[in-house]
């Protein structure tokens, strides 16, 4: 079983599909708003550098926790 590096985090992906630039921006400036130091962001995304797009998408889930159920907060607020 794998561990979230930082479970606290939490990103929503859904709707980046295809976009790596995107998505190592948002999950770095979410463990920038978690206070996680730059020398570890920077980590973060040389990890994500290293493989294809499915490898950085496995990179930011193993990092923090992505929201992939498409629902979210603003759509129970509609109801």
């Amino acid at each position: 079983m794998s561990t979230i590096k930082y479970p606290n985090i939490k990103v929503r992906l859904v709707g980046m599909e295809g976009n790596a630039f995107a998505i190592m921006g948002r999950v770095s400036q979410a463990l920038r708003r978690g206070g996680v130091s730059e020398e570890e962001r920077n980590a973060y995304i040389a990890e994500s550098k290293r493989g294809d797009y499915y490898q950085l998408l496995a990179t930011a889930m193993a990092w923090v926790s992505c929201d992939e159920d498409e629902d979210d907060e603003e759509d129970e607020d509609e109801d």
